[in-house]
């Protein structure tokens, strides 16, 4: 039964020879084209009553998404605008004419600017700001009315006009590829474009859209890193031999050690209340062994966050602990800091890994 223990337990060791780390994953964000299909409706700022003045609108867009905040992206939205009257004797009739707006548009992430890139995130948010020029025609139902009524910028034919734009959209994760997108956006054109103005001074015009629809981004979005995993093999117990004449020796002190590991909720890096006590515990073994050192090694879990962010993290933890050490009395010369980051996971346990361990020995 000994040999056969032996041979199992030597069997085991040269598997851990052969394959000497664990792999686990780690993801990183990869830089990606976008679409994006909207429809929705556009409300063009005028005399008539708000729901005389909404019409359908619709925007493709194509983006490229260079950094989990900036992105870049050409959308074409349009369909009809409209615009009507606030005195008798035409009180609330409209008319109406087609558009196109093809822009250009710089996509900021809010989200992942305050939060961090996390792939798993089920809600986003993008402020935007563009430039474009807008294409309108098929201005005949103004005209029909320059026959009764003063239109003062009256246009025909193709007009291309200038526009400023921006807004806010939201995207709502529905797979790693697609996610349900709503936008609305403000549009900025000079006055001419409803073909009239109430008073002699001009006014810019406004018209805003409402759009929702499907975003799919195209390519991939993260990378899959393996991160290597230390597996420690435990070595057989050498084989009993016959106790050797006994000569005596001066007796060897052995060396103290101790081991506390201090656990954190996400994002913390101060010393929690509950793990203070392991603190103290180390304070007293340090003082009882005044010859020995302490390592202090900050961690941070690879399910969250990304690996700027958990760096940092771990460095708070190891600092913070080495602080509490050092403000105990403990030379700072007996302590070394390192942090890991999420480069290392200590447990298999993805939230455990928010941790400092301090081995003193």
């Amino acid at each position: 039964m000994k040999l056969a223990k032996i041979l199992l337990v030597a069997a085991f060791a040269m598997m851990g020879m052969s394959a000497s780390a664990q792999e686990t994953e780690r993801v990183e964000f990869n830089h990606h084209w976008f679409l994006q299909l909207q429809g929705g409706a556009t409300y063009t700022l005028g005399e008539a009553d708000f729901n005389k003045l909404i019409s359908p609108a619709a925007q493709v867009a194509v983006g490229y998404q260079f950094t989990p905040v900036w992105a870049l992206r050409l959308a074409v939205n349009g369909w009809e605008s409209k615009g009507g009257f606030g005195d008798e004797p035409f009180k609330n009739e409209t008319y109406k004419w087609n558009y196109v707006t093809p822009a250009l548009d710089l996509k900021f992430n809010l989200i992942n600017a305050i939060a961090g890139w996390n792939p798993k995130r089920v809600f986003g948010m993008n402020i935007i700001a563009g430039i474009g020029a807008n294409i309108a025609w098929n201005n005949d139902d103004a005209a029909e009315y320059a026959r009764y009524y003063v239109m003062r910028d009256l246009w025909d034919g193709t007009k291309v006009r200038p526009a400023g734009r921006f807004g806010l959209d939201l995207d709502f994760r529905l797979s790693k590829r697609v996610s349900l997108n709503i936008e609305g956006m403000s549009n900025l054109i000079s006055d001419e474009y409803n073909s009239k103005h109430k008073n002699s001074d001009a006014n810019l015009d406004w018209y805003f859209t409402a759009l929702a629809g499907l975003k799919i981004n195209l390519g991939k979005v993260e990378n899959v890193i393996p991160v290597a995993v230390p597996v420690v093999v435990e070595e057989p117990a050498p084989e009993p031999v016959a106790p050797a004449k006994v000569v005596e020796k001066p007796a060897v002190k052995k060396v103290a050690e101790m081991q506390r590991e201090i656990f954190y909720q996400i994002r913390e890096t101060v010393i929690p209340a509950n793990q203070k006590n392991k603190i103290t515990e180390l304070v007293a073994f340090l003082k009882a062994n005044p010859e020995t050192r302490v390592n202090v090694t900050g961690y941070a879990d690879a399910g969250t966050g990304n690996p700027k962010i958990n760096m940092k993290y771990s460095e708070g933890r190891a600092e913070n602990v080495a602080k509490a050490l050092t403000e105990a009395g403990i030379d700072a010369a007996r302590i070394t800091v390192d942090a890991k980051g999420d480069t290392v996971q200590p447990y298999a346990e993805n939230d455990k890994n928010r941790v400092t361990i301090a081995i003193a020995k």
